[in-house]
């Protein structure tokens, strides 16, 4: 059986080494294990949690937080990490979905809390002495339930164990060529698998140290990269290209960068000439939150030579392309990505309807269309599925239509992503609306404000006499899609 109380371990092999320093505040590995052990001890004892209990958090990343997820290796808690972006309406979905029996917030976040009844507290209630509550864990036991958006309005909770926790480290360690004398600075929230998984975990499986910064501003991220003496950092290309816009892009000395590691969606290759510049490698790859996440990754010297590409499968990743009868594709032919390992969900969270259509023969169908070229280099050529990525944070038009379908004055709708120079994408809403209704593009705004999240909500909004449809009677997006182009085109969009 595996052992992956790795504070326990690092205590044992490097007391003294920083593991995690926020603002000013630093954390030795002794310390972290320490406060991890004294988590789990009240946890257990003032709070009556148990292996398996689920403890839902809002909260940004620090060293309480770092070291609650030690409490969970140690203990068998499962973490369910909550968006600190959403709207009370949905943080309550994801408490309630999860039987969470315990909420850890930030007192910034209480009021997301207030449609919920279940008991709440701060990291600073944690206070006081007890012995570690130990358990002992399987590679099979959840350590997350990961929260992701659902095509049919309600987010889905991946379930994410230890095992996985495991093989995504050591996929990643392999690929990253990632060690103990390796330093980030994280800027990633701490909701998403991308936060977690891309960086920090496997950092502390392989004692590294992590500098925290939780508001992204573009002067201090340069400056805290130079002051943390960084060697490897992961960003979404809306924060990269926010940083060269910065007047310490030019002054900055980034010398102990190895590579920069981007996610979420390609950057283009004027971006990574620049970052080029600067003696600053880019490393491009795909993930998941259902899969590692760390999934494929391109190495920096092939950047240029193969753009756009997402690189190989990680060490342990098997994957395969297959056309829609599940026969694996030739090369240059575009199919669904479909994924096996060790780092694979063992699926949703009480929702066996998802787990149905996620899973074939083993594979998780990951709803990507993929092609393979003749040297084995695999690019993504788009979605299956009709989710898109504003800003690193992944939007599901489904979520955005239901809540827009309840307005008393709208008669259809259709929400699609559509490119956008900030964000990478944003939302387009196209209305028609009810007879002798009007609307206008703030009303709509602020009516989602109500139960959306900010990045969820659409950036534009056309109104339509009535939506196309295809032969089938659906309603016909790629169309919208020329439309919005069009309209574009013609600067007839909102602003």
């Amino acid at each position: 059986m595996m052992v992956f109380d790795w504070f326990q371990k690092w205590f044992e092999y490097a007391p003294g080494k920083v593991a995690i320093v926020e603002n000013e505040k630093e954390a030795t590995y002794a310390e972290l294990n320490e406060i991890a052990s004294r988590f789990s001890g009240l946890l257990h004892q003032n709070h009556g949690l148990e292996k398996g209990d689920r403890i839902a958090v809002l909260a940004s990343f620090s060293i309480d937080l770092i070291a609650l997820f030690g409490a969970a290796q140690k203990a068998g808690f499962i973490l369910v990490p909550i968006n600190t972006r959403l709207t009370p309406r949905e943080v309550n979905y994801q408490i309630e979905d999860a039987g969470a029996k315990l909420v850890i917030a930030d007192r910034e976040f209480s009021a997301k809390l207030n449609e919920s009844e279940n008991t709440c507290i701060g990291f600073e209630d944690l206070s006081g002495n007890a012995e570690a509550y130990l358990n002992e864990i399987e590679e099979k036991d959840p350590i997350f339930i990961l929260y992701t958006s659902g095509t049919t309005g309600f987010p889905k909770g991946a379930i994410y164990t230890h095992g996985m926790l495991f093989w995504n480290s050591v996929n990643t360690a392999l690929r990253l060529d990632l060690n103990s004398n390796d330093i980030t600075l994280n800027c990633m929230p701490a909701f998403h698998t991308g936060g977690w998984n891309v960086l920090i975990t496997p950092l502390l499986h392989h004692g590294g140290t992590i500098w925290l910064q939780n508001e992204f501003l573009a002067e201090e991220v340069m400056a805290n990269l130079e002051k943390s003496g960084s060697t490897v950092f992961m960003a979404v290309p809306t924060m990269l290209k926010m940083m060269v816009d910065t007047e310490a892009f030019k002054t900055a000395d980034l010398s102990k960068i190895r590579y920069f590691i981007v996610g979420g969606e390609a950057l283009p290759i004027p971006m990574i000439e620049l970052w080029s510049e600067k003696n600053i490698p880019i490393r491009q790859g795909y993930g998941l939150t259902e899969v590692g996440p760390n999934v494929t990754s391109l190495h920096q010297s092939d950047t240029i030579r193969k753009r756009g590409s997402i690189g190989f499968f990680n060490f342990y990743v098997s994957g395969k392309i297959v056309n829609d009868s599940g026969t694996e594709c030739a090369p240059d032919e575009v199919g669904e990505l479909w994924l096996g390992g060790p780092n694979v969900t063992p699926g949703y969270w009480n929702n066996e309807e998802a787990n149905q259509k996620a899973f074939s023969d083993g594979w998780f169908k990951t709803g990507d269309l993929v092609r393979k070229d003749g040297e084995g280099y695999i690019y993504v050529a788009g979605r299956k599925k009709e989710m898109y990525i504003s800003g690193g944070e992944n939007v599901y038009p489904r979520e955005v239509e239901k809540v827009l379908q309840d307005h008393p004055a709208v008669a259809d709708i259709a929400v699609i992503g559509v490119p956008d120079e900030k964000w990478g994408e944003s939302g387009a809403g196209f209305i028609v609306s009810k007879p002798n209704e009007s609307l206008n593009q703030e009303e709509l705004k602020s009516y989602c404000l109500k139960s959306l999240a900010k990045f969820k909500i659409p950036k534009y909004f056309f109104f339509e006499n009535e939506l196309p449809v295809n032969a089938t009677g659906k309603i016909d997006k790629k169309q919208l899609l020329k439309s919005f182009n069009n309209q574009k085109s013609n600067n007839h969009e909102n602003k």
